[in-house]
């Protein structure tokens, strides 16, 4: 398949270790130990082969990828091959020192999340006491070192009421772009949807007040909005089609078309030991399996939005139909729409808070948010 056209961007999962626990981690749920990440001279390798291969962007991400301490130097090999580096990180590990550090190596770009604008409850959610406080002034040192910034607003049904408020802090923050981020319900998400789901009422109202920013805010601040797809009429274009424009590299080196393509069973993917890149993303079965129209349920195939949502989300139509095969829930289409619609409504007004947290050993908390 010489004619294929390569990835937009790469992920690069440096790591699955983190200081925060947050309820809605995308990570699997089964955690790569840091004695199975893989090393800089490996890392270097990827970087140098998705140059080759015509990616564009990196983004470095985890876990929180600031615990590698070999991040200046794949930050500064990834902008010697030419690709455009961004980190995704919680902040709660960046002093000034390590920003100016990072920005001398050549990272152009830091996507900081947020789980709130008030601190106890974002602390409750991130399950990091002091996690919220120290987001102003990573903030603060992102701008001083001319990085540019998007701020990653998380929503969930605890927070949904304060969205203008997470937005007007991401302006005070001078962010250029704002992510207005409602939980997608993979990985840790998924284990704790009952606790994260807002309301129809919530998303209605929430809606209105992103319009309004947008309009205000136009020509200074970009605002992406997500909403949760267990909401939604139309399935999203899912990383852009199933191995179509972006790729994953996990923290031991499996290769995926996205962050949580092995919960497929039956598929079969390879590391970067086994294989280039190039070579993986061209033939590798799994990613065969479900990219362009070929690999759509016939009902997708035969839409007309077939070439706009790509037949929706594999994993999602996994969790919630029991089949990759089937058609995405989300989407009207599936006869499982209503029903799923209905799961989301049940569960926005459960009033469940008993978190199970991100961890390498799963981790509950009491109604309070203490950990137990």
């Amino acid at each position: 398949m010489s004619d294929m056209k390569p990835p937009l961007a790469l992920l690069a999962e440096l790591t699955h270790r983190c200081p925060m626990r947050c309820a809605y981690c995308s990570n699997p749920l089964a955690l790569d130990p840091s004695s199975a990440e893989l090393d800089t001279a490996t890392w270097c390798r990827i970087i140098d082969e998705a140059a080759e291969m015509g990616i564009l962007q990196i983004h470095f991400s985890g876990g929180e990828p600031t615990i590698r301490k070999d991040l200046e130097i794949l930050s500064a090999h990834a902008a010697e091959r030419g690709l455009y580096a961004n980190l995704i990180t919680s902040g709660v590990l960046l002093d000034e020192a390590r920003i100016e550090s990072l920005a001398r190596s050549g990272l152009a770009h830091a996507q900081l999340s947020i789980q709130d604008c008030e601190e106890e409850a974002g602390d409750w959610i991130g399950g990091l006491a002091g996690a919220h406080a120290r987001k102003w002034k990573v903030a603060e040192w992102l701008g001083k070192a001319g990085m540019a910034l998007t701020v990653n607003a998380v929503i969930t049904r605890h927070n949904a009421e304060r969205v203008g408020a997470m937005i007007d802090l991401a302006e005070s923050w001078g962010a250029t772009r704002v992510e207005v981020a409602n939980v997608q319900y993979y990985g840790w998400g998924l284990l704790n949807r009952a606790v994260l789901m807002p309301t129809r009422e919530q998303l209605m109202a929430m809606t209105k007040v992103v319009e309004a920013a947008r309009e205000r805010l136009r020509g200074v601040m970009v605002i992406d909005y997500v909403i949760p797809d267990y909401y939604a009429d139309r399935p999203k274009s899912c990383m852009g089609g199933w191995a179509r424009r972006f790729l994953n590299v996990t923290p031991s080196g499996r290769v995926l078309p996205c962050h949580a393509a092995e919960t497929i069973p039956g598929l079969v993917f390879e590391t970067v030991h086994d294989r280039p890149l190039k070579a993986i993303w061209a033939d590798n079965p799994a990613f065969e399996r479900y990219r362009g129209i070929a690999g759509m349920p016939e009902t997708c195939q035969a839409c007309d939005r077939r070439e706009i949502d790509w037949g929706g989300c594999r994993c999602q139509a996994l969790a919630l139909a029991g089949s990759a095969e089937a058609v995405d829930p989300t989407c009207e289409k599936s006869p499982l729409h209503e029903e799923v619609q209905a799961l989301a409504a049940r569960e926005a007004v459960s009033g469940h808070r008993d978190i199970v947290y991100r961890s390498f050993s799963l981790e509950k908390s009491d109604p309070s948010g203490k950990a137990r």
